[in-house]
């Protein structure tokens, strides 16, 4: 479902982390595929240190040292055989308790190197969490991207294929923490307790739905923001494109500007490869 994308093995990450240090690209971002067999209902494989991810940050930093930086997202969802984000009683995903996990999960990608942790999940107070523990450890430069204002949306199906979790989530739903593609003020409330809490950073997520959201925290808070160009969004540009629809170089660049006008500081998004050979041509 996300055409020209793909999974890799350890053995093919080397040349995906040159081709990004030659094009001057910041930072990795790095997210599990984890085989059935692994997830269970706590996602216990998250803690594994010697799990997918940390074996991943742990390459990187021993060939390449500092010369990229990695972010690592910080959720449950790859790892739960219920696809949920966090732990689940009774259809409702307990907050505290699933916390206490995210801190650990954390921690463990510290250790293993990463550069910036991103939670992802929405779970109420797990940024001053994340905080203490890589404080009380002294990762005092691990920096905290915070997943602040993450909608509801129904663009992640792609991505959701892409980790195996659109399966085991079922007909069940992520309103329950996500937060209501309606709502407006929340962004404000969640993102202000996320800044009070520790985050050095913020992301909104989908991207360019949510573009009102990124220009109205601009103007409020001053914290670098992220946005996130998600699979969905992703997917439909390259599937109409692939139709011949549209004119995909001028749509994906006319894209990116639209974030930056906005008054995003950075953007993820599927899209960077083809957009370094773009503006490689200009």
């Amino acid at each position: 479902t996300m055409p020209d994308v793909y999974r890799y093995t350890l053995d093919k990450l080397a040349p995906v982390i040159d081709k990004a240090i030659k094009s001057k690209i910041p930072m990795v971002a790095l997210f599990p595929y984890t085989e059935k067999k692994r997830k269970n209902l706590l996602g216990t494989e998250a803690l594994n240190e010697n799990n997918l991810v940390c074996k991943a940050i742990q390459f990187i930093k021993k060939r390449y040292k500092n010369q990229i930086g990695i972010m690592c997202d910080v959720a449950l969802d790859p790892y739960t055989s219920h696809g949920h984000d966090g732990l689940v009683d009774s259809g409702y995903v307990l907050n505290d308790k699933t916390v206490g996990v995210l801190t650990k999960q954390a921690l463990s990608h510290a250790e293993a190197g990463a550069d910036i942790v991103a939670p992802s999940d929405m779970m109420d107070g797990r940024i001053l969490e994340i905080r203490t523990i890589l404080e009380k450890n002294k990762f005092y430069n691990t920096k905290i991207l915070s997943y602040a204002a993450k909608y509801a949306s129904n663009l992640y199906g792609p991505f959701r294929n892409a980790v195996d979790s659109a399966d085991n989530l079922k007909n069940s739903s992520k309103e329950t923490y996500q937060m209501d593609f309606a709502n407006v003020a929340e962004a404000s409330l969640e993102i202000s307790l996320d800044i009070n809490e520790g985050a050095d950073m913020v992301i909104i997520k989908p991207g360019l739905p949510y573009l009102d959201i990124v220009t109205k925290i601009k103007n409020k808070f001053s914290i670098p923001i992220f946005s996130y160009h998600v699979s969905g969004e992703y997917s439909m540009i390259k599937s109409a494109a692939q139709k011949n629809y549209i004119d995909e170089k001028a749509t994906v660049l006319e894209a990116m500007y639209c974030f930056k006008r906005a008054g995003c500081n950075a953007v993820l998004t599927y899209y960077t490869p083809e957009i370094i050979k773009w503006l490689g041509e200009k």
